[in-house]
């Protein structure tokens, strides 16, 4: 017979931080544990500033969607809900302009839990309010070990419905395009181990992660040149754009395409960009696009981050 251990529930999340801010708020700020919080809400984060400052308070985390410039906040409560941090939770995001607001706490009681999700449905599809639950187990003598449950998140499916409702018929084009790309790519478990879904978008352009903050992968549909193309999308480091550019040989012969090379000098952001000629109003084709797509794009995460 196999033995198991019993896993076992650490309530007083003190007995491992004993003081927010001091100990709570400097260990979520690292890279690996800001990573657990992204797998729970599902979008990447960057900590751009701890104890940020709003007027005379200070927001406990300042952050950056890492693929896009939305910006985040986190309030972190290592108690029960109240109407205090609530109250600053919302000062904060209005103080810092904030598209993604995240309140972490020990127990979201039932009458808060009530108000975040009334402020998800009040609010418009570009602001989002996440309540997180802090859980901390161990297996025997363990060392004790933390999960993020999310008991409240935007109700995407409601927002989606009125951004994917639209007069334009060019906008819902490439809405339907990029909701088909998602459906598609997220069944081939190379695409889903290597990104996260994003929402649908209308633009011509999506975004996804590549694990650093200085660049991201981005796909675009341009209908008007039917060309479709995945790029490197660097944002205001020309020094890193012409340190790959010198490797531009290695690194096209390890990822197998070629590259267009744009340093765009008078601009602030480089693309080290492929592209691929296809029909867009051929929906029975789409799925060739995709998997352009999906091997064009695991090729870049691939070979890039170890030169970045």
């Amino acid at each position: 017979m196999v033995t198991l251990s019993r896993l076992e529930e650490i309530r007083d999340l003190r007995t491992v931080w004993p003081h927010e801010a001091l100990d709570f708020t400097p260990w979520l700020a690292q890279d690996e544990n800001m990573a657990l919080l992204s797998d729970a809400i599902e979008i990447d984060m960057t900590v751009d500033e701890i104890e940020s400052c709003v007027g005379d308070f200070n927001v406990d985390i300042f952050a950056s969607e890492t693929s896009t410039d939305r910006t985040i906040i986190i309030e972190n409560q290592l108690e029960d809900t109240d109407h205090d941090h609530l109250g600053k939770l919302i000062t904060y995001a209005s103080g810092k302009s904030a598209d993604v607001i995240v309140w972490l706490v020990k127990r979201a009681r039932e009458e808060h839990r009530a108000a975040v999700e009334w402020l998800n449905n009040h609010t418009d599809e570009n602001i989002g309010f996440f309540l997180c639950e802090i859980k901390l187990f161990r297996i025997g003598s363990s060392d004790p070990a933390v999960k993020f449950e999310v008991v409240e998140r935007p109700n995407d499916w409601t927002k989606e419905v009125k951004k994917a409702t639209s007069p334009d018929e060019g906008q819902q084009l490439r809405y339907d395009y990029w909701a088909a790309f998602q459906d598609y790519a997220f069944q081939d478990t190379r695409f889903s181990h290597s990104f996260r879904r994003r929402k649908p978008s209308k633009e011509y352009w999506m975004s996804f992660a590549i694990g650093s903050p200085q660049c991201h992968i981005e796909a675009s549909q341009v209908h008007k040149r039917s060309e479709l193309s995945v790029q490197l999308y660097i944002d205001q480091d020309k020094d890193l754009f012409r340190s790959l550019y010198a490797m531009r040989e290695t690194i096209e012969a390890e990822a197998g395409l070629s590259f267009d090379w744009r340093e765009l000098p008078n601009r602030k952001a480089s693309r080290i960009v492929v592209h691929k000629n296809v029909s867009f109003d051929d929906r029975d084709r789409w799925s060739e696009h995709f998997d352009w797509m999906i091997d064009t794009m695991l090729a870049i995460k691939k070979t890039f981050p170890k030169y970045l």
